[in-house]
């Protein structure tokens, strides 16, 4: 009975020391996202450029989080919101690859004896310093802790295995190199971590359960089951994503293809286990280190190719979504993973660039209101209807997503530039209602035969140029990253012209109605549309001030 409570309580141990491990990870992925946030846009744009400083972001990032999944997750969400090219994504996801062998190379080391003083230098980072942003490296620094704690777990409770027939024998078959493969792709894919799944591949190793001539094809797969994650967050992404997760899974492939040949044919087990002759765990660290270095160097010059085999396997096709009211630049999904590092970047990237379809569809139908009203006719207003339900539409759909990121969003000056775009959209909404208005005159004019001036006709042609004017140059705004005083001044000078355009126009028209050249139907027309057109001015500079605001959060 006493043997049957002891493999209970190993089996127990062990899933908590998973559980530590797994949630050690989460923390430090919390704790990166906090920090870095939307910055991590910045370093990515700055550092992507070239091929060699590529796979450096993607290893360090890797080793600070001891994740490649979650890496390859952040960049399947750059690529799906523009802000990273395919060819980008190559070097990082070479880099992740090399990042991820950090782990077990600490594994092997042995720092699983500092692991407490980690936990709780973090913890102390956490709870003693009231500064936010000394949590955030607390959390970095605790959750590397809990997951070298958890990996002793791991450990020790493998150890009683050894007197298992049954286990042993289970081992001993993965010397059949596709068994070998097979079974380390599918257990990563099931716990969907690679840094996990080689930590108790080191730790039956250290168990004396498994050698590396075993544990070398299971080593292999673990590389092609930590896809799974990336593959799993591309769902319902764009084309280039996808593409992304085919690469990772392209380069995982052709390593593991040439290695289990390597393996096959050459002495290459025999002499990594000769390096450490009596430290399993890091014959294994050696061998995926190696694994991921050597591919990363035989793949490299053929990055762009392995970009243009991506789109072969997922050519470009026909957007279904051409005629359907949807959001372009935004996947509402991706809040769900609040634990996925670059969330604030790839979140505010959507928005901007949905927020800037929103301004060009309000931007049309300003001028076409302006034009119609002008030409006297409601020829453009069926088409200003439906595009005023697509601004409606996607006010509705983004101010829904902003909601959402704003829960999981824990970095304060990321907070409050997003909140600044939520108050944008709500503004551009507004526009999109005044040139409804503006157009909706138009029934009006034409069933009365209503005509102006060509003194009226000048002046609306006038408001239509200052409106498309201030549209566009809030469209230009996020380009300047410099100085966004001089950009909220612009906009302000614009808002005062139109001002006082209205105050000039009514002037006028209190002038045509003492002359009696104007009708009274005309008159109360233009006036409502004096009014449609100063409160497009005012929604125009709150845009224009919340905008500066988010930059300077940014």
């Amino acid at each position: 009975m006493g043997g049957k409570n002891v493999k209970i309580t190993d089996f127990f141990s062990l899933l908590g020391g998973l559980a530590l491990f797994l949630y050690g990870m989460q923390m430090m992925s919390n704790g990166l996202e906090a920090a870095a946030g939307n910055k991590m846009k910045q370093i990515l744009e700055k550092l992507t450029a070239n091929r060699f400083l590529g796979v450096l972001v993607g290893a360090g990032i890797t080793a600070v989080i001891q994740s490649s999944s979650a890496t390859t997750v952040m960049v399947v969400g750059f690529v799906n919101s523009g802000m990273m090219t395919l060819k980008q994504a190559v070097w990082i996801i070479m880099g992740a690859n090399i990042g991820t062998t950090i782990t077990g190379q600490l594994i092997a080391l042995d720092v699983g004896q500092l692991a407490p003083l980690f936990a709780f230098c973090g913890v102390a980072l956490i709870v003693f310093v009231k500064k936010q942003k000394v949590h955030h490296y607390g959390l970095i620094v605790a959750g590397l802790g809990i997951l070298f704690i958890g990996m002793e777990m791991m450990s020790g409770a493998m150890m009683p295995l050894r007197e298992s027939e049954a286990f042993v024998s289970l081992m001993t078959k993965f010397s059949n190199p596709v068994l070998g493969i097979l079974a380390g792709a599918v257990f990563t894919a099931v716990i969907q971590s690679s840094s996990a799944s080689v930590g108790i591949l080191q730790a039956l190793a250290g168990s004396g359960l498994i050698g590396l001539s075993n544990a070398v094809y299971v080593l292999f797969g673990q590389n092609i089951g930590t896809c799974i994650t990336a593959i799993l967050a591309a769902i319902g992404t764009s084309r280039n994503a996808k593409r992304t997760t085919v690469i990772h899974l392209m380069f995982n492939l052709i390593g593991t293809t040439i290695f289990t040949i390597v393996c096959i044919t050459t002495p290459l087990t025999s002499l990594v286990e000769s390096l450490t002759p009596d430290n399993v765990a890091s014959q294994i660290a050696n061998m995926h280190t190696l694994f991921n270095i050597v591919t990363t160097l035989l793949l490299l010059p053929f990055g762009n190719y392995l970009a243009k085999a991506a789109v072969r396997i997922l050519p470009e096709k026909q957007d279904e979504q051409a005629d359907v009211m949807h959001m372009e630049f935004i996947r509402p999904m991706e809040t769900k993973r609040d634990t996925q590092i670059g969330l604030s970047a790839i979140a505010v990237t959507g928005i901007k660039k949905e927020l800037h379809r929103m301004i060009d569809m309000a931007k049309e139908n300003v001028e076409a209101s302006f034009q119609a009203v002008k030409a006297g006719t409601t020829e453009n207003l069926e088409t200003v209807q439906e595009r005023e339900e697509y601004i409606d539409y996607l006010n509705k759909e983004i101010s829904k997503y902003i909601s959402k990121v704003l829960v999981n969003e824990s970095n304060p000056r990321d907070s409050q530039y997003i909140s600044a775009l939520f108050k944008v959209c709500g503004n551009v909404e507004r526009i999109g209602d005044h040139a409804m208005n503006i157009c909706g005159y138009t029934k009006l004019i034409e069933k009365q035969g209503i005509s102006f001036s060509q003194e009226v006709r000048v002046e609306i042609d006038a408001m239509k140029e200052v409106c498309i004017k201030a549209l566009e140059f809030l469209n230009e705004i996020h380009h300047n990253q410099q100085d966004n005083n001089q950009d909220v001044k612009a906009i302000e000078k614009l808002e005062q012209q139109i001002d006082d355009m209205t105050d000039d126009y009514r002037q006028k028209q209190l002038v045509r109605m003492q002359k009696g050249t104007c009708s009274e139907e005309g008159c109360i027309i233009y006036s409502e549309m004096l009014t449609d057109f100063e409160r497009i001015g005012d929604h125009i500079l709150n845009i224009g001030q919340e905008m500066g605001l988010g930059k300077v959060g940014a």
